[in-house]
C-alpha cells in the first residue's frame, strides 16, 4: 500500500470554507430555480386573466390549455386545470410584479398556495411571507402559524417596554410577546392547576417553544435560587437570543391581581444580580394569567421599574368555538415539526 502524504496543516479549515461555500451556492441555485418557476407561473396566471378579461375565455379554454401544456412537456408538473386557476389567483392576489420578484418569489410554489387559500388580505398575506423568509419556515410551519393567528397575536401583550427599555429594543421586545397564548396542545382543561399547566408545558416544550416564537430558548423549570439564605423557585426561565436577555415566565392559574407583579419582580432582580451576565440585557419578565382587566393591568404596571409584560393564555376548553375548529391538531404540529427537523438535516 503506497504511503500516503501528509495532509497541510490547513487542509481541514480549507475543506471546510469549500464544503461551505458550495452548500451556499446550491441554496443560490436552488433560489433562483424557484424565483424564476413562481414568476413563471405568475407570468401564466397574468395571461389567463388578461385573455378572460378581453376574449371571454371560459373553464373549458383552461382545461384545453392544461392539456396541451401537459402534451408539450412530459416532464414537468404543475400544469393541471387547478394548478393553472392557482396562477390566475396569484396573478389577481399580486398585480405588481415587484412583489413576487422580492417577496413571495422567494418562497416555493407550495408555500404560496398556502398564502392565497388561507389568507384573505394581501396585507396579511404579504407580513406571512415574509416571516416565512426570515425564519425559514416550511410549509406545514407556515400553515399551522396561519391557523394559529400568530402575527395577529404578537405584540398585543400589555407591557411598560416604552417606559422601561431603550428603542429600538423596546419594540423587538414588545413583539416578542403576545396576547392570548394558545396552550390547547397541552391536552389539560380548565380545570387543571398552576402545577399540572406546568407540568405539561414541559413535556410539551417543543410544541411550547414555536409558540413561543421565534428566538426563545429553555433554561430550566422550577429554577432554585437562593436569596438571603431563602430558597425561590421560578416557574420557567427562558433566554432570548435576539433579545439578549433572561425571560421569567410566570404561570396564574386565575386572574390577574397587581400583587402578583411582586413576586415577578423580585424574581427580575435576583436573575440580574445573580445569573445575568455583563453582555446581557436586563430581565424581562412575563406573567400568564387566565384572564386580566386591561385597566388594572396597564395600573399596575404604570409604577414598576422594571420591564415587565402580562398576557393571558387559553385551553382548548376556553377557546371560542370557531377557533377550535380551525387550530390543527396536535398530531399536525407533530407532523410539522418533525418535517421541518427533516428539511434541516436533509
Amino acid at each position: 500500500m503506497p504511503d500516503i502524504a501528509p495532509l497541510p496543516a490547513d487542509y481541514a479549515a480549507w475543506l471546510a470554507e469549500l464544503k461551505a461555500r458550495i452548500h451556499n451556492a446550491q441554496q443560490r441555485a436552488a433560489l433562483a430555480v424557484n424565483r424564476e418557476l413562481v414568476l413563471l407561473y405568475w407570468q401564466i396566471g397574468r395571461d389567463i386573466l388578461d385573455r378572460q378579461g378581453r376574449e371571454g375565455w371560459g373553464a373549458k379554454v383552461i382545461e384545453r390549455l392544461a392539456q396541451d401544456l401537459r402534451s408539450a412537456f412530459p416532464g414537468m408538473k404543475g400544469f393541471s386545470r387547478a394548478n393553472l386557476m392557482y396562477m390566475r389567483a396569484f396573478a389577481e392576489a399580486w398585480p405588481d410584479a415587484e412583489i413576487v420578484q422580492q417577496a413571495v418569489g422567494q418562497l416555493p410554489w407550495g408555500h404560496n398556495l398556502v398564502l392565497l387559500t388561507k389568507l384573505k388580505t394581501s396585507e396579511r398575506r404579504l407580513a406571512y411571507a415574509q416571516r416565512a423568509i426570515e425564519h425559514g419556515w416550511s410549509r406545514n410551519v407556515l400553515n399551522i402559524h396561519i391557523e394559529r393567528r400568530l402575527l395577529e397575536r404578537e405584540g398585543k401583550a400589555i407591557t411598560n417596554f416604552d417606559a422601561r427599555l431603550p428603542k429600538p429594543h423596546s419594540d423587538l421586545a414588545h413583539e416578542s410577546l403576545k396576547d392570548p397564548y394558545l396552550f390547547d396542545f397541552l391536552g389539560v382543561g380548565d380545570e387543571a392547576g398552576e402545577r399540572a399547566i406546568e407540568d405539561a408545558i414541559v413535556h410539551h416544550i417543543t410544541r411550547f417553544l414555536l409558540e413561543l416564537g421565534a428566538g426563545f430558548a429553555f433554561v430550566g423549570r422550577q429554577v432554585h435560587l437562593e436569596v438571603g439564605g431563602d430558597d425561590f423557585f421560578i416557574d420557567l426561565l427562558f433566554y432570548h437570543l435576539k433579545l439578549r436577555c433572561y425571560v421569567v415566565i410566570e404561570l396564574k392559574g386565575g386572574a390577574f391581581k397587581p400583587e402578583h407583579l411582586g413576586q415577578l419582580g423580585f424574581y427580575l432582580t435576583a436573575i440580574d444580580r445573580d445569573i445575568k451576565l455583563e453582555q446581557d440585557n436586563p430581565t424581562i419578565g412575563l406573567l400568564l394569567c387566565r384572564t386580566k382587566n386591561k385597566v388594572v393591568a396597564e395600573y399596575a404596571l404604570g409604577d414598576k421599574t422594571q420591564p415587565m409584560g402580562i398576557a393571558e393564555y387559553r385551553l382548548i376548553e376556553s377557546l371560542p368555538a370557531d377557533l377550535q375548529s380551525s387550530l390543527p391538531s396536535i398530531e399536525a404540529i407533530e407532523q410539522a415539526l418533525a418535517d421541518e427537523v427533516g428539511e434541516e438535516d436533509a
